[in-house]
C-alpha cells in the first residue's frame, strides 16, 4: 500500500456510495493525471474499484462522457482494513515500550 493508493482510498471512503471521476479526484488529491490514473487502474484490476462510462448524451451535456469509479463492496472492506493497518504501523510507539521480536524488525 503506497501513500498515493492510501490517499485515493481515503477519498473514496469519505463517501463510499458516491461515484467519482478522474478530474474530480485530481483536484481533491492534488495528484496529476500521470500519478492518479495508474492508481485507479491498479485498484480496478484488484477489484476494489469498478469503472463504468457515464450514461449521458455528449451533445446535450456539452462534454464527453466520463468514466466513473466507485468502491466495490470488497474494496470498501479491504480499504478500511488496510488503512487501519497502515495507521497502526505509523502510530509512534511510546518511549520505553518493549516491542515483540517481529515488530522490532520493522521499527
Amino acid at each position: 500500500m503506497t501513500l498515493a493508493v492510501a490517499r485515493v482510498l481515503r477519498e473514496f471512503l469519505s463517501d463510499a456510495a458516491r461515484p467519482r471521476y478522474g478530474y474530480e479526484l485530481m483536484g481533491v488529491t492534488g495528484f496529476p493525471s500521470g500519478k492518479l490514473y495508474p492508481v485507479l487502474s491498479k485498484l480496478v484490476r484488484a477489484g476494489w474499484l469498478a469503472r463504468e462510462r457515464e450514461q449521458i448524451d455528449p451533445v446535450q451535456a456539452g462534454r464527453p462522457a466520463r468514466y466513473l469509479y466507485h468502491l466495490t463492496e470488497e474494496g470498501a472492506t479491504s480499504a478500511r482494513r488496510e488503512l487501519a493497518l497502515l495507521s497502526d504501523l505509523l502510530t509512534p510507539v511510546p518511549q520505553g515500550t518493549v516491542l515483540p521480536q517481529a515488530d522490532r524488525a520493522r521499527a
